[in-house]
């Protein structure tokens, strides 16, 4: 365990090119949206650039951004911390997560061809593998790839931008409660792979609804819990 509380393999490699503070924030991100970096912990920049392998420059520069993004909070006089969302946050971004989803899942329903129905099944395929080899990771990752599949196959720009703009929290807040959803996740999104391949519009809109729904209030019964 390193002293800032990164599992060992937890730091991602930086890519090159492009800017240094621009990578710097880009591994940071990772790290709190897989919770490598927990809510709540102390971010100290000299540690921070000794396992990225940078100066402490960039990383000032991207807990600056972080922070005005609402992914950090710069406390006075105590330095960066993790930002800890309310009940109140997630509730909000969640919200918003199911309006901009069912839509997507109505028009997937309305467009998908059958080379799209393909990639969502193949993905479904992976994702109950994952859970049974208890891979939360893998399945957190391929939860992320297939909503995002779903958003593509409905064909609205606009929706995609929107959708993106949420998808990093969403993936924040499924994470840990990823392994208390488990194949029951996998179990909903079989059926609403199939609704989109039956183009029955209604029927996908309301599943994934449901989907969404499930997943906010798991979310606050850990919380709660």
């Amino acid at each position: 365990m390193l002293s800032t509380g990164l599992p060992q393999g937890a730091v991602p490699k930086l890519e090159r090119p492009g800017p240094l503070r621009d990578r710097v924030y880009e591994a940071l991100l990772e790290l709190i949206t897989t919770r490598a970096l927990q809510p709540g912990q102390h971010l100290v920049e000299s540690e921070l650039a000794g396992h990225l392998g940078v100066s402490r420059q960039p990383v000032r520069e991207a807990l600056q951004r972080l922070n005005t993004e609402g992914w950090v909070d710069l406390r006075p006089a105590q330095g960066a911390f993790v930002h800890e969302p309310t009940d109140e946050e997630a509730d909000q971004l969640l919200t918003v997560r199911t309006l901009l989803e069912a839509e997507a899942a109505r028009l997937a329903a309305a467009n998908a061809g059958s080379a799209g129905i393909a990639v969502l099944e193949e993905l479904c395929a992976q994702g109950e593998s994952a859970v049974a080899a208890d891979d939360v990771d893998a399945a957190v990752a391929l939860n992320a790839r297939l909503h995002a599949t779903i958003m593509e196959l409905a064909g609205n720009a606009v929706l995609a931008e929107l959708a993106g703009q949420v998808d990093r929290r969403v993936r924040w807040y499924y994470t840990p409660i990823a392994r208390q959803r488990g194949r029951q996740s996998w179990i909903e999104h079989r059926e609403l792979i199939a609704a989109i391949a039956d183009r029955d519009q209604r029927r996908a809109t309301e599943l994934m609804r449901e989907h969404t729904e499930h997943t906010r209030t798991s979310y606050h019964a850990r919380r709660r819990s």
